[in-house]
């Protein structure tokens, strides 16, 4: 039997008889109109298909395998020897314009032959099994590629119908995504008159329309403004969360993955600087951010707290790269006596203390001690 999800009793590939899966299927939570899904699969992973055509759900396995994966051209070497393992969830592609993102994701879709080195998508060789693994993920492209003159519930169907379901199946699963990724008032309309959030939610809406393993998006956040990149990186989490869809998404804007992933892949100039969850990114660390406001008899509350702190003996730095960076003061917390010294400080002044709090890693701070390692190596003839 196949467990996919089922729509209004019928089965989103085949658009027949779900076989009575629909009177135990689950919506998600909090969205009435989302596609059901099986009672015992309410926490899918991805899955995949014995010999008999049996679908099993798989936990703890590899959903992206590279092993030396190089990519050059003429005049550049867009991927170098990159190896790495990306599991179910969420994962974070980071990296500058130009590291070699989006010609990863073009060899992972089968659609650009590595120069060496080998690949796997959901088990299946890049090299060899393109179209098999077209039929299981889903892809969202960076570049506006919307046609403008028929509207959006036309090309979801077209690009349902080109992913193999039926006609009956790809309305009915277009009714549902465009519903999914907040389109389903505007789904007549022609695209061309859509503003850039909504011409992004038709891309993702085509991408998740065949009911995918995995998607990849490339750029989803690009154009948007602040309420638009926050309203897509919602509907991303909600890809994994809500219907057990493994993500890989790529983007130059760090804040974004440490908001959204799971696990965040760096690589830089084709090659990979790190891999790993992005708690272990962002652990916390012994540095203390200090932020007081101002008063009339301390105007800048901030220096005032610092030349006190200097007269203790304690060195503080500015918090360079953090919101409000000229309010707030970074020092080395020894242990519980740097608080209460802190504490004392500021009563003293009779400021006001906004907050006292152990910092994050940022990801960004992955980029700059490379860039540090760099120049320490040019620096020694390395």
């Amino acid at each position: 039997m196949d467990n996919r999800p089922v729509v209004d009793g019928r089965h989103p590939r085949t658009g027949g008889p779900a076989g009575g899966a629909a009177t135990d299927g689950i919506r998600p939570q909090g969205d009435p109109y989302g596609p059901v899904r099986l009672e015992s699969d309410a926490d899918p992973a991805p899955w995949s298909d014995d010999r008999c055509g049996v679908r099993h759900y798989l936990r703890n396995v590899t959903v992206i395998a590279t092993e030396s994966l190089s990519k050059r051209f003429p005049r550049v070497t867009a991927l170098d020897r990159l190896s790495v393992d990306v599991g179910p969830g969420v994962t974070g592609l980071v990296g500058a314009n130009g590291a070699g993102k989006s010609t990863l994701i073009k060899i992972l879709l089968g659609l650009s032959p590595a120069t060496e080195g080998r690949a796997e998508v959901l088990g299946l060789d890049v090299a060899t099994k393109g179209a098999a693994i077209r039929e299981r993920v889903g892809y969202m492209p960076e570049h506006d590629c919307l046609p403008p003159d028929v509207s959006a519930t036309e090309f979801v169907v077209h690009m349902a119908r080109m992913s193999g379901l039926p006609p009956a199946a790809a309305r009915e699963r277009t009714a549902d995504t465009l519903r999914h990724v907040g389109l389903y008032e505007e789904r007549y309309r022609p695209i061309g008159g859509y503003s850039t959030g909504m011409k992004q939610r038709v891309k993702l809406a085509q991408a998740l329309v065949h009911d995918p393993q995995l998607v990849f998006l490339d750029e989803p956040t690009n154009g948007l403004d602040p309420v638009g990149r926050d309203d897509m990186l919602g509907l991303i989490r909600r890809i994994h969360t809500d219907f057990g869809i493994s993500v890989l998404v790529t983007s130059h804007l760090l804040g974004e993955l440490e908001r959204t992933c799971d696990h965040v892949v760096v690589i830089d100039g084709g090659k990979l600087l790190r891999s790993s969850s992005t708690t272990d990114f962002t652990q916390t660390t012994t540095t203390l951010a200090i932020e007081v406001t101002d008063t009339d008899e301390h105007p800048d509350g901030t220096l005032a707290v610092r030349d006190a702190l200097h007269g203790r003996g304690i060195e503080t730095h500015d918090g360079s790269g953090l919101p409000g960076a000229g309010h707030i003061l970074l020092l080395t917390a020894e242990g519980e006596e740097t608080y209460d010294l802190v504490r004392d400080v500021v009563a003293d002044l009779g400021l006001g203390l906004v907050r006292m709090e152990q910092r994050r890693h940022h990801i960004a701070e992955v980029f700059k001690d490379s860039d540090e390692q760099r120049k320490e190596a040019v620096g020694h003839g390395g």
